[in-house]
């Protein structure tokens, strides 16, 4: 059988047809053929656009598409035997990507096209792709030789090789847990959807009564329902320690990995010049330094405090009314669902039964059809899996312009999480368009009882983030694939249209669109939607706080001389959390043996990139709501097609070909403010 892997880059991948056992023959020829490619490209006596730029793309984005196949297979249908193959791949990759970033030959090439009479005619995606080249041959190490040359590629190997062992970690620890209850008593509390689940999980497992998991359908309904204190404690404690030296599997322990990726982290910026890790990794971000972001998240920090101890003092106050004296951490999320409640009449498994997946995905896609005038129609494609769920992208003259894969469920061997990520990205050549192919990826419940999967309002939210996030690779105009947005937009900046994506969640019109009761279909009625955006802000200090926690501690643990130990680290989240924090975990707490997103998914020193970026898509927002049209019911309509239209064209569609502060100022018309951000987040005199 042909190599699926292999197919050419023109083609769409067979996904159904990839098994473990291809990956190591395709990743070996192609880094063959890439090499190759590449010491003809450096060797040749003069650079031109297309013998350098194109012939280097020809050369090696067969090799990176099957990479990132290979790397998003682990992620959502992992296996002992696609784990082996990737991790037999990955010294090699690493070695190849390290070699590239080097490689002198390829770099004088660069500096002759940015030299060359020809320049100044270049467009200007083509001098940003030669500009943003040069500065990432710099910080790969380009100038480095001899010993620190050979060390740069030591660190670069043992590097993703951590990462790895970091996520399969965390995936194993949660995989590997499991609570299995058959009094039905210890559930009291929990809805019934929920439980249904539960017993379906224990029924496949041969197994009477109800499964409990880590997972997150799973683990968050019994924090917000479970009458049981005791049973809310045990889930808490597990999550909390989850690949950590608290947990009762010490072989999947991340201690020593954190140590080893700030070690190799402070290293690596060393040999390159910087002082720090945060340092160099500020030097392709928007934000100038790690002072700025420090100040900038302590700025927010004493906005949001005063509003985030009230929230815990109306919490406290409300757990002596349940009874909850001595009140913990695990009571945290039931004490704010049972405070929900009682303050605005609803609760979230009353709101869930309105949203049903198919209504949701069809409001999604019409906003997206009114906002930017694209359309989603479903393809019967190669999957990798049954719930996969693939659709063709057009725009207004019905030309397809991509496709997204669409994985929607948790389920055994998927890592946690939300996310988005580019098999393809859009790329013009001499005799082809090749269009971007693009996987959104999320841990919902899965349909139960022959009834449709069922929403809560947070998760139609994720789904909304994650959209945005497919939208800005999927309506890319972008001709070079290095001036992509997830190639070239600053990390900083790379979260603003999914945050501005999730605003339209909470507008009445888009709301009625999305739902679509399970039993009578009909939408979210008006009272209910009222009492839900009457919450919204309901302890948004303390969710603002807790997201500062997180930045604070990955720029302060970045921004250090050297790696730190294990217990350097903790003590400075202790340290962050004394300042920031107004919940303060046990001292068997392990929240950073989990935090793959610092560890291994590309946010280390990036992580503030959440708050600073929501300062700009707030504020981008903001555009449509002056633009609003007032409909008779009270409400408004924030679909407005000329404003979507224009942050299509200078946010979305242009990628990283300029900076995103010159997009930002494109589409507002100036450079932006935090105050729709704090109005949103009802931590503001006039909050809205």
């Amino acid at each position: 059988m042909t190599n699926p892997l292999l197919a050419p880059i023109d083609q769409l991948i067979d996904y159904a047809h990839i098994e473990a056992t291809h990956i190591e023959p395709a990743i070996t020829e192609l880094l063959a053929q890439a090499r190759s490619a590449v010491e003809t490209i450096a060797n040749q006596p003069t650079a031109t656009w297309d013998s350098t730029v194109s012939a280097l793309h020809n050369a090696t984005e067969q090799l990176w598409r099957a990479w990132t196949i290979v790397g998003h297979l682990n992620s959502v249908i992992n296996s002992p035997e696609l784990r082996e193959a990737k991790t037999r791949c990955l010294p090699h990759i690493t070695e190849f990507s390290t070699w590239l970033g080097q490689h002198a030959g390829l770099y004088e090439q660069y500096r002759q096209l940015a030299q060359s009479a020809d320049y100044v005619h270049y467009n200007a995606e083509q001098q940003r792709t030669i500009e943003l080249a040069l500065r990432d041959f710099r910080l790969g190490g380009v100038e480095l030789q001899g010993e620190a040359r050979q060390r740069y590629g030591e660190i670069s190997e043992q590097q993703a090789l951590a990462s790895q062992r970091f996520s399969e970690n965390v995936l194993d620890s949660m995989d590997q847990w499991a609570l299995y209850i058959t009094d039905p008593t210890q559930l009291a509390g929990i809805p019934d959807d929920v439980l249904s689940a539960f017993a379906a999980a224990a029924a496949a497992d041969d197994k009477t009564g109800w499964k409990i998991t880590l997972k997150m359908p799973s683990y968050l309904p019994v924090m917000q329902y479970a009458e049981n204190r005791e049973l809310r404690h045990t889930l808490y404690q597990a999550y909390a320690t989850v690949a950590s030296d608290q947990a009762t599997k010490p072989e999947l322990d991340n201690s020593q990995v954190i140590e080893q990726l700030l070690h190799l982290r402070a290293e690596e910026a060393q040999l390159l010049g910087y002082n720090n890790f945060a340092e160099l990794r500020l030097e392709t971000r928007m934000a100038d330094s790690a002072e700025q972001v420090i100040d900038f998240l302590h700025d927010l920090a004493q906005r949001a405090l005063p509003f985030a101890r009230q929230d815990l003092e109306q919490l406290k106050a409300y757990a002596l009314d349940l009874g909850i004296t001595d009140f913990q951490p695990w009571d945290a999320t039931y004490v704010s669902e049972k405070l929900r409640q009682a303050q605005y009449n609803y609760s979230e498994d009353e709101i869930k039964q309105y949203f049903t997946e198919p209504q949701v995905l069809n409001g999604l896609f019409h906003v997206a059809q009114e906002l930017f005038g694209v359309s989603f129609k479903a393809a019967d494609l190669s999957v990798w899996h049954p719930d996969v769920r693939a659709y063709e992208v057009y725009n207004a003259d019905q030309h397809c312009i991509g496709y997204l894969y669409l994985d929607m469920y948790a389920r055994a061997g998927k890592q946690g999480g939300a996310w988005v990520n580019s098999e393809r990205s859009r790329r013009q050549t001499a005799t082809d368009l090749h269009l971007p192919v693009t996987y959104l990826v999320c841990n919902f419940s899965s349909p139960q009882d022959n009834k449709p999967a069922l929403l809560t309002h947070d998760d139609v939210i994720t789904l909304f983030h994650e959209s945005g996030h497919a939208l800005h690779n999927l309506l890319s105009a972008v001709d070079e694939p290095d001036v992509s947005a997830f190639a070239a937009v600053e990390w900083d900046a790379i979260e603003l249209p999914s945050q501005f994506m999730e605003n339209f969640c909470w507008e009445y019109p888009v709301v009625a669109l999305l739902s679509s009761h399970v039993d009578t279909q009909q939408p979210l009625p008006l009272e209910l939607y009222q009492k839900l955006l009457a919450a919204k802000n309901f302890q948004s200090g303390m969710q603002m706080v807790r997201q500062i926690e997180f930045s604070l501690f990955d720029i302060l643990i970045h921004h250090q001389p050297q790696g730190l130990s294990i217990q350097a680290v903790l003590d400075t989240l202790d340290q962050v959390r004394s300042q920031v924090a107004v919940i303060l975990p046990p001292s068997w707490h392990r929240f950073p043996h989990a935090f793959s997103h610092l560890f291994a998914g590309g946010y280390g020193a990036g992580y503030y990139s959440y708050k600073w970026a929501e300062v700009l898509s707030a504020d981008a927002y903001a555009a449509f709501e002056e633009n609003a049209v007032p409909l008779a019911d009270g409400s408004r309509n924030t679909l407005v097609a000329d404003t979507g239209r224009l942050f299509r064209d200078e946010v979305l569609a242009v990628g990283g070909i300029r900076p995103a502060a010159d997009s930002f100022a494109a589409f507002r018309g100036r450079q932006p403010s935090p105050e729709a951000l704090l109005r949103h987040s009802g931590l503001s005199q006039d909050a809205a």
